[in-house]
């Protein structure tokens, strides 16, 4: 929820007079606006960190398929209830003491992931970093959401998406720089350590930052802590607007109540599938099984391990250039075009990558194939799903909208990441046929966007409530 929302004119509504733009302090917010963008460097490192060890995780624990698949998804098994979790708890202790916690977890997750004896010991270090991730996933766009100026705020709160894949890529990078230390032995037995490892330093730099950053100020006003929100607005924006801010905020607050159970009335029956909706085909299309096991995927393609390496940097790379372009069109274009673009492409990708497994081909032709399942992936479905979903139910209910939306793709993610591995290996199964049934749900999915999903470009949320309140569809 914005600070500075202004109710609508017309609507019975009072409205809040404008201030004029006063220069903000910009070094609280750029610490801010840092903080948010390292937790999603995180959330995008520890989701990644895996693709590279687990070839020799499996060696080293001699594991079957389904432990293999278990080791992929140890960590989304703590998403689910960090994620749930994290709005109770930021509501009772503030957006900034559960960034702290979730700092701590990963560098905890990092340490211990890295030194198991047993494999019971890794699933349990992994658990840990899982309950960071889906704490950040809820807490760091809410924090910077609540901190920044309007006119900056969906600027801002892109950046937190771009850690997220800049985390992925760089996390490809540096375990393909720790794998080509050693040979097969060596990286057996220590360099995947290595890579996990690796996740304490940003932990710690995420740690240190927290302790020279503001709470949130909306946050404060409503655990009646007044003076210190003030302080904290006056720092931001100045002291003129600070009042505006707070005014607009006691407003808002008394417009919030809402129940869970509103969420099943008939009015927000279609918002609710389509939320639902589109945060399961964002994960049923397979992009975490190329997220994780992008390595599996080429070697399984007859491409050496160090090539395997690299293509899943290229992977990374590209995953970070169109979510760039997301981010430039999505309010030219449109969410509803691009979500049809982006899916189409996917489905004709993955088309390919199936195609290709079935023929027995691989080297370039795959990877390009790959390659182009991933950019529009991230041009699409990847950032447009959570934008979608925070912009069609009220303010009221936005919260425990994304709450369920949140334990959608969290579970969805885990039955791709658990499965992959068995589907992979099935004799019956296989790569080819796996990466049709992918196909299938992007197709799906593009049929269920082109079917149910209004355009929301350019209107305002109450316009979008109102449209759902008359029963009727959003059009363009």
């Amino acid at each position: 929820m914005a600070l500075s929302t202004r109710p609508r004119p017309g609507a019975g509504q009072r409205t809040t007079p404008t201030v004029p733009h006063v220069k903000s302090a910009s070094h609280p917010l750029v610490l801010v606006t840092v903080v948010a963008a390292t937790g999603g460097f995180l959330f995008g490192y520890d989701t990644a960190v895996v693709n590279g060890a687990i070839q020799y995780l499996r060696a080293h624990f001699a594991l079957g398929p389904a432990e293999e698949g278990l080791a992929g998804a140890s960590a989304i098994l703590g998403c689910i209830p960090g994620a749930m979790g994290a709005g109770f708890l930021s509501d009772r202790f503030g957006r900034r003491r559960v960034l702290f916690l979730c700092a701590v977890l990963y560098a905890l997750s990092g340490l211990l992931s890295a030194v198991p004896r047993t494999f019971g010991e890794f699933l349990a270090a992994r658990f840990l970093s899982g309950l960071a991730i889906g704490a950040s996933s809820m807490i760091c766009p809410i924090y910077i959401a609540e901190l920044a100026p309007a006119e900056q705020r969906g600027r801002l709160g892109t950046l937190f998406q771009l850690g997220i894949v800049t985390g992925i890529f760089l996390t490809l990078f540096v375990n393909a720089g720790i794998q080509s230390l050693g040979d097969e032995a060596w990286n057996t037995a220590r360099g995947w350590r290595w890579m996990l490892a690796a996740e304490v330093a940003p932990a710690a730099l995420l740690l240190a930052l927290l302790f020279f950053v503001p709470e949130s100020p909306r946050w404060l006003l409503q655990a009646g802590r007044e003076p210190e929100a003030r302080r904290i607005l006056e720092n931001l924006a100045g002291v003129a607007r600070a009042e505006t801010e707070i005014a607009a905020v006691r407003a808002v607050l008394g417009r919030e109540e809402g129940r869970f159970s509103e969420l099943f009335h008939a009015r927000f029956r279609r918002p609710l599938i389509l939320a639902v909706g589109l945060m399961a085909f964002s994960q049923f299309c397979g992009i975490n099984a190329i997220m994780y096991y992008s390595t599996k995927i080429f070697l399984t393609a007859g491409v050496g391990v160090r090539n395997a390496f690299m293509a899943s940097v290229v992977i990374g790379l590209v995953n970070v250039l169109f979510t760039l372009v997301a981010t430039a069109w999505v309010d030219r274009a449109g969410r509803r075009p691009l979500l049809l673009l982006g899916l189409g492409v996917q489905t004709l990708a993955l088309g390919a990558v199936a195609a290709m497994f079935h023929r027995g081909a691989g080297g370039v032709p795959l990877l390009f194939a790959v390659l182009g399942f991933i950019g529009a992936f991230a041009m699409s479905v990847g950032p447009l799903g959570w934008v979608v979903c925070s912009e069609i139910f009220p303010t009221r209910l936005r919260g425990r909208a994304m709450a369920v939306a949140t334990f959608t793709i969290w579970t969805s993610c885990y039955l791709v990441a658990q499965t992959f591995p068995m589907l992979n290996d099935h004799p019956a199964i296989g790569p080819a046929k796996t990466f049709g049934v992918y196909a299938l749900f992007s197709l799906a999915g593009f049929l269920f966007v082109g079917a149910l999903l209004p355009e929301t470009k350019g209107r305002t949320l109450e316009e979008i409530e109102m449209g759902w309140r008359a029963g009727a569809s959003i059009r363009s």
